[in-house]
């Protein structure tokens, strides 16, 4: 029985977090652009769907508890450090196009975007971009910081959540295909993903169990 859970989950997982995401990505009705753009933006669309998925990878997850352990926190780790990586590049990915186009520079694009603190939109981009960097400097320094583990849990854990609130919320005012379907997807996907998280945390300051 264990097993033949082990193997739906294993299934479910990748439909859930790439599937479905780049089927309503693939039905909405938004114009398409040009090839380069649209691979752009699906690499976007991916790294947050599997950063997401990474909610779903703590202890606090049911979809986890009939896998080892150090298994599931070894995969937490490739998933986290590479589609880290990869969303940090989504400043430059908007600018690339710029390249092959007449009109503004990719330089002076790139400047405008991250100095336009006007727009509510960009504001949250660039504090999600610098909450991600953060969580990936800290994941690597981890041991260097000297925390107890149970205070780095609670550290990465919340500042985990503030990403995504930031993140999610610059991607439903700004994207360009995070309407409709898609949005209502990923707003589900991060309640269910986010949410044992938040109440084992609210559980543990219930009972004192914070640091």
């Amino acid at each position: 029985m264990k097993a033949t859970v082990q193997r739906y989950n294993l299934i479910l997982a990748p439909v859930l977090v790439a599937g479905i995401p780049l089927l309503l990505y693939t039905l909405d009705d938004v114009p398409r652009r040009t090839v380069l753009k649209e691979t752009l933006s699906l690499l976007t669309l991916l790294g947050f769907c599997f950063l997401l998925g990474q909610f779903y990878l703590s202890r606090s997850h049911r979809m986890v508890r009939r896998f080892r352990m150090s298994r599931v926190l070894r995969v937490h780790q490739w998933i986290g450090y590479g589609f880290t990586g990869l969303l940090l590049l989504h400043p430059f990915f908007i600018v690339v196009p710029r390249f092959f186009e007449a009109g503004v520079a990719p330089g002076e694009a790139f400047l405008t975007m991250i100095t336009t603190f006007t727009t509510p939109g960009i504001l949250l981009g660039l504090t999600a971009w610098g909450l991600l960097l953060l969580l990936l400097l800290t994941s690597w320094a981890r041991r260097r910081l000297g925390l107890r583990y149970k205070t780095w849990r609670w550290f990465h854990g919340v500042l985990s959540l503030v990403f995504l609130i930031t993140a999610l919320w610059h991607a439903l005012d700004l994207g360009r295909h995070t309407t409709g379907p898609l949005a209502f997807y990923l707003i589900a996907g991060a309640v269910l993903g986010a949410g044992p998280l938040v109440q084992r945390y609210r559980s543990e300051i219930k009972t004192g169990v914070t640091s």
